[in-house]
C-alpha cells in the first residue's frame, strides 16, 4: 500500500538517478549507518550490554534470517 502518487514516485526516482553513482552509494551508506544506530539504541534500551552481545544482536537483526541455524550459530560464536 502506498499513498504516494505515481507522478511523485517517478519524480523521486528521476532525482535520485540524476545523482552521481558515488553520491547514491554515500547516501546508501549513510542510511545503513542510521539504521544500525537505531537498532543499537533499541538493543540497549533496557540497559548496557557487553559490546560482543551488541554485535551478536545486530547480526541477528540484520542478517539472522539469511542463514540456517547451524551457520548462524557458527557466526554468532565468532562474534
Amino acid at each position: 500500500m502506498t499513498d504516494t502518487s505515481p507522478d511523485m514516485v517517478a519524480e523521486y526516482r528521476r532525482r535520485i538517478m540524476a545523482l552521481s553513482p558515488e553520491r547514491r552509494l554515500a547516501m546508501a551508506c549513510e542510511m545503513f549507518q542510521t539504521a544500525k544506530a537505531l537498532a543499537r539504541a533499541g538493543i540497549l534500551q533496557n540497559g548496557p550490554l557487553p559490546e560482543c552481545e551488541v554485535r551478536r544482536q545486530l547480526f541477528l537483526r540484520f542478517y539472522g534470517s539469511e542463514f540456517d541455524e547451524e551457520e548462524r550459530a557458527r557466526i554468532l560464536a565468532s562474534l
